[in-house]
Formats: C-alpha cells, structure tokens, sequence
C-alpha cells in the first residue's frame, strides 16, 4: 500500500497505542513531576495505574486533534470525562480534569506536535506534527496487514 495513509485508516487504540510508544521512545515529551500522583479527574478515586498514562493520553489528545480542525481544552475534558459512582445515587457524567489536558496540550506543543490557532482560539495540528502522526498511522496499518497474514 503506497502513501496516502492517513490516521484516519487506523483502529484507534491501535494507533493510540502506537503513538504512545513512538513519544516514550523519543524521549522529548516534557513530563511534570506529578504524574505519579494525580488523579485524572473528579470523577476517578484513584490515580491511573499504568506509568507510561501520560504518554497515551499525549496520543489521544494529538489523534483527537489531528481529526478536528481546532480543539480546547474543554472539548477534551468533555472527551476524557467518565462517569462519577455517587453511591447509592445515580452516576452522573463529570468532565476530566482540564489541568492534566492542558498540561499535556503544552508539552506536545513544545515539541512541535500542536500549535495555538490565533483566530478561532484553541489548538491545531502543526505540519510536522500531521507528518509524524501519519508515518505512525502508516507503520501500524503494515503492521497490522503482516498480522492478519
């Protein structure tokens, strides 16, 4: 299969999961301190249990972004919010918190992935971050067809 692969073409999680990897490797993520310590949420009780988290949600935010024209913070907390067990009163659905999306929004900014959108506010995909984004699409899509052979 030539070019034209975009991450459109790709399982998500796959993707996700890829892109993930490809960050850790790199190793240029700018990671804060707190990351072994803070919950995602309100509506979580517990911090997330996987140490590499932060990677897979600097890929799901960069994948959400890539298939949106802009996206803010909020839109992402909508995105990554769960719903909150209130006992033995209903569940209701709670945003996720916006410190960590943001912050994870600036580091992939740092590295060139996003950029801010002056016009609409929010933010968008840079050239190179689209490129990246599109090779790792590309490389899961082959491994995916040498899987299923």
């Amino acid at each position: 299969m030539a070019g034209g692969v975009s991450v459109r073409d790709v399982d998500a999680q796959k993707f996700i999961e890829a892109y993930a990897a490809f960050l850790k490797r790199q190793g240029k993520l700018p990671i804060p301190g707190w990351v072994d310590t803070v919950k995602t949420g309100a509506g979580k009780e517990l911090p997330p249990q996987s140490i590499d988290w932060f990677y897979v949600r600097a890929a799901s935010i960069a994948r959400h972004v890539y298939l949106r024209k802009t996206v803010g913070v909020g839109r992402l907390r909508k995105v990554h919010g769960s719903t909150k067990n209130r006992g033995s009163r209903p569940s209701h659905h709670v945003d996720a918190s916006g410190s960590v999306d943001r912050k994870v929004m600036q580091a992939l900014e740092k590295i060139g992935v996003l950029e801010q959108d002056e016009d609409k506010g929010g933010r968008r995909i840079t050239q190179s971050g689209q490129r990246d984004l599109d090779r790792i699409a590309m490389t899961t899509l082959e491994a995916d067809e040498e899987d299923d052979e």
